[in-house]
């Protein structure tokens, strides 16, 4: 019997999808619930499980094609499926198979490198050697073909005829991405606030009670915890940081939902940690983790990236210094961390060295006012700097 393959109901607010990876091609025997096909929303990845055990007989929809729901991405032809016929899974069809491209041929050109520069010609005959110093071509950048691996004449050219370019796609992802920055540019009036704060009072803690916490709850007391208690406390005494703008209206949000900026291989996704007045440290410090883990491995649903309130970027995981981010809409506020730097500080009269990060908050001058901004940062700031001031919400 063939059963058929559908596109599952799509989330809400999703229209259709593109098929992105097929895992298996025609004649491979699946079992019920393998992943069949992946297919790219604007936000997530959707796994495609096969209905049945079987054989999948056909494929309707190639890699890059438009799909909505329940159209038939496949046919499978159930029947009983032993181990010794399982089939590998297939590579992507839509994938060019990687091309013998030496790394940086434009190496020369890309770092400036003048032309009578000292050029390491290695083990070509004479002619190979003149050409690659006449074009600056390093021997490290070449695959010699003659014997011994000898560099030729030819393999030099080959390096040079390569396209110095390469145009592809944008995937959904990037696209929504692309979209949801152009419209936050174009909507919001967004200013940025800058502040910093001293962290060796949250280092002190995360020292000391580091072994004893992860021996409790299973897992490492993160600094992005600590993060997000400040930034909850703050959205309590500053409500209209955590509102958004409707047409004309301002919508208060009574819960503190916010979201963690995560950046995968795919792109940028703001997976949310709802109620987070309600989570202590060990739930956040989880929360984000299998976030991570689910983001990175293309297992976030759409569930996990709707209904927040207010997000929290960390560049400083990257080495970001400073940045002023953007804000996701339709949120009015955005908090940027940065990368921990020790620097000396004054403190009571005194120099110290003391471990510093610059924090940026945009947020939609539209709504909310400097004065409420900067407050708000300022509270971060103390909060972090005295982090009793959590527990006892001061």
């Amino acid at each position: 019997m063939s059963i058929d393959v559908k596109v599952p109901v799509l989330p809400e607010s999703v229209s259709d999808a593109t098929v992105a990876t097929w895992h298996k091609k025609p004649g491979d025997t699946v079992r019920r619930d393998e992943n069949l096909v992946d297919l790219e929303t604007d936000k997530v990845v959707l796994e495609v499980p096969s209905p049945v055990d079987g054989v999948l007989e056909s494929i309707n929809a190639e890699p890059g094609d438009i799909v909505e729901a329940n159209h038939v991405l496949a046919v499978v032809k159930e029947g009983e499926v032993s181990e010794a016929k399982e089939a590998a899974p297939a590579k992507d069809k839509s994938a060019k198979a990687p091309e013998k491209t030496p790394d940086q041929t434009a190496k020369q050109a890309s770092s400036g490198q003048s032309a009578d520069a000292k050029i390491d010609t290695g083990s070509g005959g004479p002619a190979a050697r003149k050409m690659m110093q006449d074009e600056g071509i390093d021997a490290s950048q070449v695959e010699g073909t003659g014997r011994g691996g000898r560099i030729t004449k030819p393999d030099v050219q080959n390096v040079m005829n390569t396209p110095m370019e390469e145009r592809v796609p944008m995937s959904r992802l990037r696209a929504t991405i692309a979209d949801r920055m152009v419209e936050a540019q174009s909507t919001a009036a967004m200013l940025t606030s800058f502040n910093e704060v001293d962290l060796q009072a949250v280092m002190d803690i995360r020292k000391k009670y580091k072994d004893q916490f992860q021996k409790k709850h299973g897992i490492k007391l993160g600094l992005m915890s600590f993060f997000v208690k400040a930034a909850t406390e703050a959205l309590k005494q500053f409500p209209i940081i955590n509102a958004s703008l409707e047409d004309k209206d301002i919508v208060y949000h009574r819960q503190q939902n916010i979201g963690i900026a995560v950046a995968t291989e795919r792109g940028l996704v703001v997976p949310v940690l709802r109620n987070t007045a309600a989570m202590g440290l060990a739930d956040i410090d989880g929360a984000i983790r299998d976030y991570a883990e689910k983001a990175n491995s293309g297992k976030l649903g759409m569930e996990d990236l709707q209904g927040g309130t207010f997000t929290i970027t960390n560049g400083g995981t990257f080495g970001s210094l400073m940045s002023t981010p953007i804000l996701n809409m339709p949120q009015s506020a955005i908090l940027g961390m940065h990368t921990i730097k020790e620097r000396p500080v004054v403190v009571e009269g005194e120099i110290v060295v003391r471990p510093m990060m610059y924090l940026a908050l945009t947020y939609d001058h539209r709504i909310i006012d400097g004065k409420d901004a900067v407050l708000f940062l300022v509270a971060i700031k103390d909060m972090l700097e005295d982090p009793a001031r959590i527990l006892l919400n001061l």
